[in-house]
């Protein structure tokens, strides 16, 4: 007979207690949405401004030219020190492939959201089928230079043994090595993805100043974008620190410039072209919101 009221002060604990909960995750929720707005705002406002955008140009060669002077003053027994760590071997050697996945769904979703038309997306998404193109011609020609500038050398105790062997096949077939010019490719790919992306991502500042829908899964991915380039930028100085000899890296990440300047520089602000990011989303007669 006492059992009643202790069920039912029981049920009225727990009533209380998922109520509670319920409160606390809806506080969660509008602080992480608050978070997420106010994020991808600056996020957007930074990558959107002009000068800024020279000066990352500026601070990337700096990387690359004055970077190397840190090896003398950082831990050279560190994990990123490592050919095989978790970044160079996840990140680094797959660069291309996250850059196209993260960049790729932020244009998807700017370009049509702006226009609602296909075409126009294809058109602004064919600007990653000529990255990849870029990417993979620079890739066979580094491994061209390799070739011509070459020789064939046997690993002994005593040292290395030139050998005759007229190419890198024939050279590797017989167990020897081949040592030639390399150009740093790792160099040169962080280096276009990171001018790629601050390109691709600056349109962002004119997408919100136009009032387009801006949800919290295209903010989301905006920010995904954003410490994506972040990372680009932190494993480019790590590899400039770490690997490779000072004048491959410098080619590298110059022509990686040089494929930039002959795409976005240049190629895309001509009418046959894929088009600068932004081109025909946003029609002059829309109203603009303006920023504080």
């Amino acid at each position: 007979m006492e059992r009643g009221p202790m069920v039912g002060a029981g049920q009225g604990a727990g009533t209380r207690v998922r109520a509670l909960l319920g409160c606390l995750v809806k506080v969660l929720l509008w602080v992480a949405s608050a978070l997420l707005y106010f994020g991808s705002e600056q996020a957007a406002r930074l990558l959107g401004s002009p000068c800024l955008r020279r000066l990352y140009h500026a601070w990337l060669a700096a990387v690359v030219i004055f970077g190397p002077l840190l090896q003398f003053h950082v831990n050279s027994r560190t994990i990123f020190a490592s050919h095989g760590n978790f970044f160079n071997i996840k990140f680094v050697n797959s660069a291309w492939g996250w850059t196209c996945t993260f960049l790729g769904g932020f244009v998807l979703l700017v370009v049509f959201l702006a226009t609602r038309r296909v075409a126009v997306t294809a058109r602004h998404l064919s600007r990653l089928v000529v990255g990849a193109a870029v990417w993979r011609g620079a890739g066979r020609a580094f491994l061209l230079i390799e070739d011509l500038t070459g020789s064939c050398f046997e690993p002994l105790p005593q040292g290395l043994l030139l050998h005759e062997l007229p190419d890198r096949r024939s050279c590797l077939a017989a167990g020897h090595q081949w040592r030639g010019y390399t150009v740093s490719s790792h160099t040169f790919l962080l280096t276009f993805c990171c001018l790629l992306m601050a390109e691709e991502a600056a349109v962002f500042a004119k997408y919100l100043a136009h009032g387009l829908p801006a949800g919290a899964p295209l903010r989301l991915v905006f920010l995904l974008n954003v410490l994506l380039l972040g990372l680009w930028n932190f494993l480019l100085l790590c590899t400039v620190i770490y690997f490779h000899q000072y004048t491959h890296k410098v080619v590298g990440a110059a022509v990686g410039t040089f494929a930039w300047y002959l795409t976005y520089g240049s190629w895309y602000h001509q009418p046959w072209s894929p088009g600068i990011p932004g081109h025909g989303l946003f029609p002059r007669s829309h109203s603009i919101r303006k920023h504080n």
